[in-house]
């Protein structure tokens, strides 16, 4: 039998808590470096506007991206 059969509802949906606040810190690390190389320049140790500009479009680029994809999963998961 599968673990995840022997869970009950509760236990399921904990469990999905833990595993998406788990995907969320490691998306978040990933956003994070990958929009800082993107947008950060040289420009001492702070952002300069257009820099913080920059990480904030990206940021919210990762977000809409992450949004969406998480909308078509959850229509694919119903579907089944």
């Amino acid at each position: 039998m599968n673990q995840a059969q022997t869970l009950s509802p509760e236990q399921r949906q904990a469990v999905m808590m833990q595993a998406n606040q788990e995907i969320m810190g490691e998306m978040v690390k990933m956003m994070a470096e990958s929009c800082f190389k993107k947008c950060a320049g040289t420009s001492g140790d702070r952002l300069d506007k257009r820099e913080q500009s920059c990480m904030a479009l990206c940021q919210d680029r990762y977000l809409d991206t992450r949004a969406q994809v998480q909308e078509a999963l959850q229509r694919r998961q119903n579907m089944s």
